[in-house]
This record gives C-alpha cells, structure tokens and sequence, in this order.
C-alpha cells in the first residue's frame, strides 16, 4: 500500500512558492501526485491571509485537489491525550493528532514543534 504523507502548511506554503530544496521538491511532487494529504487545520492556515485574487485561486484549487481530514472524535481525543502531555500549540497537535490517528508521516520544516510525540513519524523536506 506504501508510505502515506500529510503535509503541513509550511511544506504546502513552500512546494508552491518553490522554496524547498531541489531533492525536497522532488519528494514532495510525487507526494502531491498521488493527491496530497492535508489537515483541515492547514487548510485554515494557509487560506486564511489576504493574498491577490490569483494565489487564492491557485491555493484553492490545491484544497480541492487535496484529501482535507476533518476532525473527528477521534483526532480530537487523541489531540486531547498530545496536549496533556506536550507542551504544543492546538494546532499542532491537531495535525499531529491526525498523522497518528490515520498512520501518516508528517511533512513539516517545523520539526521542533512536534518534537517527542510518540508514534509521530517526521520528514523535513528541507532537509532530504
């Protein structure tokens, strides 16, 4: 079945803007290919600035290309057991909450924000 992948707002920000390195846009390319997989917190995140009509578009139309998980009773009782016991932003923990509960790896350039969360798998796109 292969390595699913959730990607976090920095990675979706940075794919889009090119600001990843060559290998890590590569990577990240044949992520998106097989339909990319996004927190409906990162969807909140990156939608929610005022930019000119054609990046909304454009980023739009990455979310409606994209799986955009919803939470669900159990994102949010796995979010609640994270925050108990890390010290980490709601929203990270909610995407974090999300990896774990549908057995994804995480893609984020923020790897210390999620740093000691058992069963959370990492990759820094920037760094591959």
């Amino acid at each position: 079945m292969g390595t699913k992948y959730l990607l976090d707002s920095n990675v979706i920000i940075g794919y889009l803007d090119n600001k990843i390195t060559q290998s890590g846009i590569t990577f990240v390319s044949a992520v998106i290919n097989k339909v990319p997989n996004v927190s409906v917190i990162s969807k909140i995140e990156v939608l929610r600035f005022n930019t000119t009509e054609t990046v909304t578009e454009v980023l739009r139309s990455f979310f409606n290309y994209a799986v955009v998980y919803q939470l669900d009773n159990s994102v949010v009782e796995k979010t609640i057991d994270i925050c108990r016991n890390h010290r980490i932003k709601l929203p990270d923990a909610i995407i974090a909450a999300t990896c774990i509960i549908n057995n994804f790896v995480l893609l984020t350039r923020n790897v210390a924000d999620f740093k000691n969360i058992e069963n959370l798998k990492i990759i820094n796109p920037w760094e591959l």
